[in-house]
């Protein structure tokens, strides 16, 4: 009787990550986890996985426990809005996974699921929801994180072109739900208008997805999934005052109403950045994600749906089960 496949994951003490990484336990996978030594491990505890310390700065730290492994699931990035030095992005999401890739490709892996982001997608002027197809360049980004994911996901697709590295792509919208522990920025923005402190917003919408359902569709892309083609995972597609008017209703508050042009809230964010600097804080709002506010980001998951079977639960429970874990943990 062969043994269960054994599966590598990278960024599983994170949101996205551990709930991959309970998927595949799940599914009967034994999982080698890479965590740093400083990481923050509560989303592991009571899982079932063989843990690594290491970096994916330094690639000697993990290359060993590639060996023997049959799956690779590269999760992990760092994901801010603001970043003080561009370069600390650049050398996890863009240097990091090149040399993840190739430590992969020397140790035999057979399958590896690359973890994208719609940041890298291009998206419609007329608004109406982007697929994988929509035309995009590097001018197009904004922001230090959507410059490395995207510059990650060229490398990703070179190697799979030129070095036949056996990757499928998958491109998770904003997720949300329980175990958001630091939390991400959307979760940030849950957890900010569930205390009330969020009585304006700017005419924009994102693409929400229950956090569990993005990591099965992880399990779809492994399963089903065509190399080098890469997959939307994501859920409903709202406007931002949608959002905060369902985490009001949640939390029994009233929604806020007030819409701000963009504009007014620039200098607002240029302070907010100045004391970040000085205080070495992570500002709340940012001149990027004002920028990036301008389109609204909605995206069709028609492709994951079809081609991988790939289902998303309304925006509603997921919102709502994230405000239960927030709760319970006393962010809000």
């Amino acid at each position: 009787m062969s043994s269960p496949p054994l599966s590598f994951v990278t960024g599983a003490t994170g949101f996205v990550g551990t709930a991959v990484a309970r998927i595949l336990l799940g599914k009967g996978h034994r999982l080698r986890v890479l965590s740093r030594p400083n990481n923050d491990r509560r989303n592991l505890e009571g899982l079932d996985v063989e843990l690594i310390e290491g970096d994916l700065a330094n690639p000697d730290s993990y290359r060993h426990a590639l060996k023997g492994c049959q799956a690779l699931f590269h999760v992990a990035a760092d994901y801010r809005i603001w970043v003080p030095n561009p370069a600390v992005m650049h050398r996890i999401n863009v240097d990091g996974t090149r040399a993840l890739m190739f430590a992969a490709l020397d140790a035999g892996i057979e399958r590896i699921i690359y973890t994208s982001s719609v940041a890298t997608l291009g998206l419609n002027p007329d608004g109406t929801p982007a697929d994988e197809n929509v035309p995009v360049a590097y001018s197009d980004m904004i922001g230090t994180y959507k410059k490395s994911k995207y510059m990650a996901e060229q490398e990703v697709q070179r190697l799979i072109q030129h070095h036949g590295l056996p990757a499928v792509i998958v491109n998770p919208s904003t997720p949300i739900g329980p175990r958001d522990i630091k939390p991400t920025p959307t979760g940030r923005i849950i957890t900010e208008a569930a205390k009330g402190l969020i009585p304006a917003y700017v005419d924009t919408g994102l693409n929400i997805a229950h956090v569990d359902d993005v990591a099965m569709g992880h399990w779809l892309a492994y399963e089903k999934g065509v190399v080098g083609e890469r997959y939307i995972l994501g859920g409903e597609n709202l406007a931002l005052g949608d959002i905060l008017a369902l985490v009001a209703e949640r939390v029994g508050r009233p929604a806020p109403t007030i819409k701000l042009p963009r504009e007014l809230i620039f200098p607002i964010a240029y302070a907010s950045e100045f004391y970040g600097y000085l205080t070495d804080k992570e500002p709340f709002v940012t001149t990027d994600a004002l920028r990036m506010a301008k389109k609204k980001m909605f995206f069709s998951t028609a492709k994951a749906e079809l081609q991988l079977g790939y289902k998303a639960r309304p925006a509603r429970i997921a919102i709502a089960e994230a405000l239960k874990w927030f709760r319970d943990q006393g962010y809000c």
